[in-house]
């Protein structure tokens, strides 16, 4: 493609983005920092941190069968409320097993304690200096939620994510954390082409640059908490503490529900939290419509 074409491509791009931006909801005049959730907008002109005044409220004792996690999380939350040295947290495995959930568990728990959380998406990941800037000062406690983290072998945008973390000659304020999700234990894709270049020497593994590379970005999380797969018992546990909350009886169908429940996680071919908690709505949701008509 020739520079002509190519500046007028650029071109368009620019004015779609300009008429794009023009009907986007306009930036607050200020911050209400007294949200307990905010989410970062990206704008051409300067993003801004819009607030989330009802976020989504889960408990920590609404989460069934991932106690070590929770355990792990929580009490690197509170050294974190507490000004004692915390690490940025890495929550890695299987999809649908409360990784987010535990995230969003944890503020409902101590946002009265001045815990905020931002949610940052990963294509805004390079803002992550800009965002920090305006916290450093604040009195909160800030988690920089990045969820469903993942980048392709050729994104650069992970570099900017490596440096916040530990690598960048500016220290991170005392206020802000880092917690991610991801399916993928090191956040980059892995081929077996990596360990071509692994060789061992007097005994030991020294691996290839793009090995390197990979865990160079994941290690320098200093917590890693792993999520596995439910087995059956679990995944029925957690059903009935979802239908739970939402009020319904069991005492009475609970056969009949384990039946139903096992079929829904067939049909869907998972066996996650998530799924239980899917079908613990179209339960809730039927059995009260078909009282009410």
């Amino acid at each position: 493609m020739d520079s002509t074409k190519l500046n007028h491509l650029v071109s368009r791009a620019e004015d779609l983005l300009s008429r794009l931006e023009s009907i986007l909801p306009p930036a607050p005049a200020s911050i209400d920092w007294s949200a307990p959730a905010f989410r970062w907008e990206p704008r051409r002109s300067g993003g801004f941190l819009r607030a989330i005044p009802r976020p989504h409220r889960i408990r920590l004792s609404e989460l069934h069968n991932i106690e070590r996690q929770k355990t792990l999380l929580d009490r690197n939350t509170r050294q974190f409320l507490a000004g004692l040295p915390a690490n940025n947290a890495l929550l890695w495995g299987s999809r649908g097993t409360g990784k987010s959930s535990l995230v969003k568990a944890l503020l409902t728990e101590y946002s009265e304690r001045g815990l905020r959380v931002i949610e940052v998406d990963k294509q805004h990941l390079v803002e992550l200096p800009v965002i920090i800037d305006l916290l450093e000062k604040r009195p909160e406690r800030f988690i920089l939620f990045c969820d469903d983290l993942s980048f392709e072998a050729d994104d650069p945008s992970y570099k900017t994510l490596k440096a916040i973390l530990d690598g960048s000659l500016s220290a991170a304020p005392d206020n802000v954390l880092i917690y991610a999700t991801s399916n993928r234990r090191h956040l980059l894709p892995e081929y077996m082409a990596d360990n071509e270049q692994t060789r061992i020497y007097e005994g030991e593994i020294h691996h290839g640059e793009a090995v390197e590379e990979k865990i160079s970005l994941s290690e320098r999380f200093g917590l890693w908490v792993s999520f596995y797969p439910f087995d059956q018992d679990a995944y029925l546990d957690i059903v009935f503490g979802w239908l739970e909350r939402l009020g319904v009886e069991t005492q009475q169908a609970g056969a009949e529900i384990r039946a139903e429940a096992l079929r829904f996680a067939l049909a869907r071919g998972s066996r996650s939290g998530r799924v239980a908690w899917q079908f613990a709505r179209d339960w809730a949701g039927r059995t009260a419509l078909t009282g009410a008509e």
